[in-house]
């Protein structure tokens, strides 16, 4: 797969984890903040805000510090990103 591929299916891939996380917010079968979580790391490979805003997540939740990037290095290693998070 070509490299703009990758990225296109990559984004789309993290907007569907978003809008998940977003329905699951309002419906009692779907787990919103799992999947929002899932979106975000995966969006963080490719956006800016998407990195700043997971880094806000993990300064104002600590004890989810260390699932988030366990996460975020699971999901770099798999799509083939180096790890840019900084902490």
């Amino acid at each position: 797969m070509s490299a703009a591929w990758k990225r296109v299916a990559i984004i789309i891939v993290g907007w569907v984890f978003i809008a998940l996380g977003i329905a699951g917010l309002f419906l009692p079968i779907l787990q919103g903040i799992l999947f929002l979580l899932i979106g975000l790391v995966i969006l963080s490979t490719e956006y800016h805000w998407a990195r700043r805003l997971l880094g806000y997540v993990r300064h104002r939740f600590p004890k989810l510090d260390s699932v988030i990037k366990a996460a975020h290095d699971k999901a770099a290693s798999i799509l083939g990103h180096r790890n840019t998070e900084s902490d």
